[in-house]
């Protein structure tokens, strides 16, 4: 039945919190309001899975006679017109719970990810599927419109709600024609003009159908230094193309992180490599990546660093629609432990204090609670400048020993196995996921990695495989405590 025949039009709309899901359930309600229509709408929060995440439920029913409708509180499965979604992520839960139907649903849903807790705080990449869900929604609903909301809201300067309505209004689902909800927005007299630059941004993607394919991959980053052209070079003439995308991130990165020199040390350690890889590249570029992550590890260097930044500043003034003339002020929990202090100083004090139960009984008690800190305030952010500055002095410190440490004797074991057998080799390169943040989550993944290489390098030649190495790393990301991994190693130990 067509929406210009409907008595009835059920909404969803599935937004996180922050991003102004019950703002543009007001629009729609105005909206529905202007032309006769009755109106409901209701909010139920769900679980806090990233900033908090709400359903808001919109009906709305045609005047028939002196009769007044009788209205659901929430959408029911297989009964709901249009779904919007301001993440695709919500888009896929929107299925799952059955809102959405292949004979009567509208699903407008945006392309883009927001990441949930439990998918950043997994020991591997617990990335949800969004491919399957692009893949899903044209089969699942009666019309599917996918674009990047995100993408348009940083174009226009506006807020994901607009473009959302936008996107409603575009999508043609509802009865009412396009000046009604730009009426709206005027009406609202909330940045109007900006709203109304998501709003067209938004329609004009709907009226196109919008994308139901992500985005192209990002393309190589294109060094604008002469240093950087100059290891650019190096990286086209001395590794395989395969991992030249890798490899170009990773210098950039590590000079980023470090300097000139330790991109070079980073190269260096790539061409070994690539000598020894097959002719499809495939080690060299899983190397390329692994390597860049592991000698940019977090240290309370690089996270003053990170935090000090204008460019940071800049991003979270965009994030929070922040205007020219307006303070900002960012409050941050940070907790450094006593050891990750240590690991800041020279080795040779750093390791002196750790190696000491009184000092650091002692010292350990100043770093048993974090603390919320300003950094926007002149004195944190004088203070986290200092730190960040001892970059020039971080090769001198504990942890930078302790980590190349660790770096050469792994590059040296993929050496070793690659001399034997590539593909075993990529399986122990492809292992180095398991360590991934910092504090506790990066100790236990490098204890991970450690205890599967002792129980690896233990067995006869002709049992190290690349079957071994794949079973023992699904086992070690299995679970937190490392349960599966501890039964799995005695079962396949030498």
């Amino acid at each position: 039945m067509a929406h210009s025949e409907r008595n009835r039009i059920c909404i969803a709309i599935l937004a996180l919190g922050g991003q102004g899901g019950g703002v543009l359930a007001d629009w729609i309600e105005q909206v529905a309001h202007r032309h006769g229509w009755h109106v409901q709408g209701t909010s139920v929060p769900g679980v806090a899975q990233r900033t908090g995440s709400t359903v808001y439920y919109v009906e709305l029913a045609r005047p028939i006679g002196d009769h007044l409708p009788v209205m659901s509180q929430m959408p029911v499965p297989g009964d709901v017109d249009v779904v919007i979604a301001s993440e695709l992520m919500e888009a896929g839960r929107a299925m799952v719970r059955g809102f959405v139907s292949k004979d009567r649903t509208t699903l407008i849903s945006s392309t883009h990810r927001i990441y949930a807790i439990s998918e950043k705080s997994a020991m591997g990449d617990g990335r949800g599927k969004g491919e399957r869900i692009l893949e899903t929604a044209p089969l699942r609903a009666k019309r599917f419109i996918g674009f990047d909301m995100e993408a348009a809201t940083e174009r226009s300067g506006s807020v994901i709600s607009a473009i959302m309505f936008g996107a409603l209004a575009g999508s043609g689902a509802l009865p009412f024609p396009r000046a009604s909800f730009e009426d709206a927005i005027r009406e609202s007299r909330i940045a109007v003009e900006s709203n109304l630059a998501g709003f067209a941004q938004g329609a004009g993607a709907a009226e196109r159908g919008g994308e139901s394919e992500t985005s192209a991959a990002e393309p190589a980053p294109e060094p604008t230094t002469a240093t950087g052209r100059r290891l650019a070079d190096l990286i086209r003439t001395k590794l395989p193309r395969a991992a030249h995308y890798n490899a170009l991130h990773g210098v950039r990165r590590l000079m980023d992180y470090q300097d000139e020199a330790y991109a070079e040390a980073y190269l260096s350690r790539l061409t070994e490599i690539a000598a020894l890889d097959a002719a499809d590249g495939a080690l060299t570029a899983e190397f390329a990546r692994h390597l860049a992550l592991w000698m940019s590890y977090e240290d309370t260097i690089r996270v003053a660093d990170l935090k000090t930044r204008a460019s940071r500043v800049e991003r979270v003034r965009g994030e929070v629609q922040a205007k020219s003339d307006q303070l900002l002020q960012v409050t941050e929990f940070m907790h450094p432990r006593l050891q990750e202090v240590c690991e800041t100083l020279p080795a040779f004090i750093g390791a002196r204090i750790l190696a000491s139960p009184g000092l650091s009984r002692r010292l350990g008690r100043f770093f048993r609670s974090g603390r919320h800190v300003t950094t926007t305030s002149l004195f944190w952010f004088l203070t986290l400048s200092v730190v960040a500055g001892m970059r020039r002095w971080r090769r001198s410190t504990l942890r930078y020993q302790e980590e190349m440490e660790r770096i050469a004797r792994w590059t040296d074991e993929v050496k070793q196995l690659a001399r034997r057998d590539v593909a075993v080799a990529l399986e122990w390169v492809v292992c180095q996921r398991l360590i991934k943040g910092y504090g506790d989550t990066f100790e236990r993944g490098l204890r991970n990695l450690e205890h599967i290489g002792e129980v690896f390098f233990a067995l006869p030649q002709a049992q190290q495989t690349a079957e071994w190495l794949r079973e023992a790393r699904k086992a070690a990301l299995a679970d937190e405590g490392g349960e599966a991994l501890a039964a799995f190693l005695p079962a396949h130990a030498a």
